[in-house]
């Protein structure tokens, strides 16, 4: 799942009327969880808009869940889909983002003793290569780590 067509569709209006100083945070968080005898992951999307750099911010955002095929202590697979799925919401709005300041934050970290190391460089170097920005991780990844975060740990509504 993606955020509908009609979401995109909301966004892009957003982004239009909000003011082209308003700078961008994409970030994708996800949590691991399991039902029965099966591993699944709920995936959290979130775009920020910081309105003006000064006025607040907007979230727009979305949850998926889908099946978990990683070995129970490396979440690489898990850990690149929420890369995929951030680079995916980039791509869709390219064209609305170009003329602005926009941030993808990764929820990774450097640190050896985080599974999540494991993949920094594949990470970085997959959000380099498809969406040509360096990205942001932990801890300066509040996109992810923050408001991805809140959204997959159930903290606000997320859109269906």
């Amino acid at each position: 799942m993606m955020f509908t067509q009609e979401q995109i569709e909301e966004i892009k209006e957003y982004l239009v009327n909000v003011g082209i100083h308003s700078r961008v945070y994409l970030g994708c968080d996800s949590q691991k969880y399991r039902k029965g005898n099966t591993w699944y992951a709920r995936y959290t999307v979130v775009l920020v808009v910081h309105i003006n750099n000064l006025h607040g911010c907007k979230i727009f955002g979305y949850t998926d869940v889908e099946r978990d095929y990683d070995q129970v202590d490396k979440p690489r697979m898990r850990l690149m889909n929420e890369v995929y799925k951030v680079s995916e919401l980039y791509l869709t709005l390219a064209e609305e983002l170009e003329d602005r300041e926009v941030e993808i934050h990764l929820d990774v970290n450097p640190k050896k003793e985080y599974a999540s190391s494991a993949v920094v460089k594949q990470a970085i170097g997959y959000i380099l290569g498809v969406c040509n920005i360096q990205p942001k991780i932990k801890p300066d990844a509040f996109a992810a780590s923050y408001a991805a975060d809140a959204g997959v740990r159930g903290r606000w509504e997320m859109t269906k």
